[in-house]
């Protein structure tokens, strides 16, 4: 390979899945390497970094590697105190931030919402085996993630379509199957900023027992200014509806394209936990974030300068070969599986991660229980886009026990 023209970002290569050869290649030969912005209003060049260990160190080194200066996104943003969200903080700021967010996502909130899941996963799985042939990301892979996020906010579930087009339309603005480019995004971001505002007033005004009645709520040093809870909501709107998607229907996609590993799953449901982690090493629905050097940094015989921005490429880093054995073999049994699909750890380490594992393990353990076999029954279809690894259409056949 021409390290002088490996490209790794541009958008154009993601159609058919991440370029896991260039990454291979780099890791081996380039593991911090210089790259260009390739796509409209990108950085204009960052360093990548491809191994494991790299995006460890950095997602845990906060102080030399800030998600503040820039923010997390490769592009350039001058709105970016108006555009923050709770990942382009940095402590202690973010700890104060995070600590009152987190309220709705620890162990035992999510436990409590663990029977209604199990519900909600049984109706969609029958729905989905009477009909058969379905197309499985909007029937099934879209409709958990964006009902448990309706469930936790306290959102109308009848409201939930709209998420899933403002999720659709900020993510996709690179493909135009779902985006009508970077205006209509920022039209989309609006819309939900507007309804998040809406739920807050809702709620000062009729508080019931949700994670918003309890944010609304709170005063003093416990309290979010307006601004920031309607980022949250649109953060947690938006990433925790895409990534779960992703990752469920990347799952399903891989369970059909390795149907010894499918029967292995359906004969032995007490590898759900161990194949729900396989499945989010596989799928990394997030492919890459920034950081920005505070410091200047040696690294791989490089110098980073205080102020270049430092891609971390979580696809690449769940294939290294230096920490995963045989990393391009997707194996169910796979035992350790350190992956950074919810970040290396550090303050950043996904705030949803109960609540996306509790969700994908209902959803393959009921898929295990009740299906025979889930055949292919049409072109998979994936997004255009170097930052979400996403898919838009899987259509199958389930065929029930």
């Amino acid at each position: 390979m021409d390290i002088e023209t490996i490209d790794i970002q541009s958008n154009d290569i993601y159609v058919d899945g991440p370029p896991f050869e260039k990454f291979a290649w780099l890791r081996d030969n380039a593991p911090a390497l210089r790259h260009p912005g390739m796509n409209d209003l990108d950085v204009e060049w960052f360093w990548a970094l491809t191994r494991h260990a790299d995006v460890v160190e950095v997602s845990r080194q906060f102080q030399t590697y800030s998600s503040e200066r820039n923010g997390v996104l490769l592009m350039e943003r001058d709105n970016m105190e108006e555009t923050r969200l709770l990942t382009d903080i940095d402590p202690p700021e973010h700890t104060r931030m995070r600590g009152l967010v987190n309220r709705g996502f620890t162990p035992r909130a999510i436990k409590l919402m663990s029977d209604n899941y199990i519900a909600v996963t049984e109706q969609l799985v029958a729905e989905a085996i009477e009909e058969g042939q379905v197309e499985f990301v909007t029937k099934v892979a879209a409709e958990l993630p964006l009902i448990a996020i309706a469930q936790m906010m306290g959102i109308p579930v009848e409201d939930r379509s709209r998420v899933f087009d403002w999720s659709n339309r900020m993510i996709g603005q690179n493909d135009a199957d779902y985006s009508g480019g970077l205006d209509d995004a920022a039209a989309a971001a609006i819309e939900l900023y507007g309804y998040a505002q809406e739920l807050a007033d809702d709620r000062r005004a009729a508080p019931r027992d949700d994670i918003i009645s309890i944010l609304v709520a709170a005063e003093g040093n416990d309290a979010l200014t307006e601004h920031e809870f309607n980022m949250f909501v649109l953060l947690l709107a938006v990433a925790g509806n895409e990534t779960t998607r992703n990752a469920i229907s990347h799952g399903v996609n891989a369970l059909i394209e390795h149907p010894d590993q499918w029967e292995l799953l359906r004969d032995n449901p007490s590898l759900v936990d161990s194949a729900v982690e396989e499945i989010l090493r596989w799928s990394t629905p997030v492919n890459v974030f920034r950081r920005t050097a505070t410091c200047d940094v040696e690294l791989h015989g490089e110098t980073i300068r205080e102020g270049d921005s430092v891609a971390m490429f979580y696809a690449s880093a769940n294939r290294d070969e230096r920490v995963f054995a045989d990393p391009d073999r997707f194996d169910i049994t796979r035992d350790p599986n350190p992956h950074v699909t919810f970040g290396g750890g550090g303050p950043h380490f996904c705030l949803g991660a109960n609540l996306a594992r509790l969700e994908m393990r209902t959803l393959f353990g009921e898929l295990a229980r009740r299906c025979e076999r889930i055949e292919p029954d049409g072109e998979v279809t994936r997004l255009r886009s170097y930052f979400i690894n996403g898919i838009k259409t899987l259509p199958v056949n389930l065929v029930p026990r």
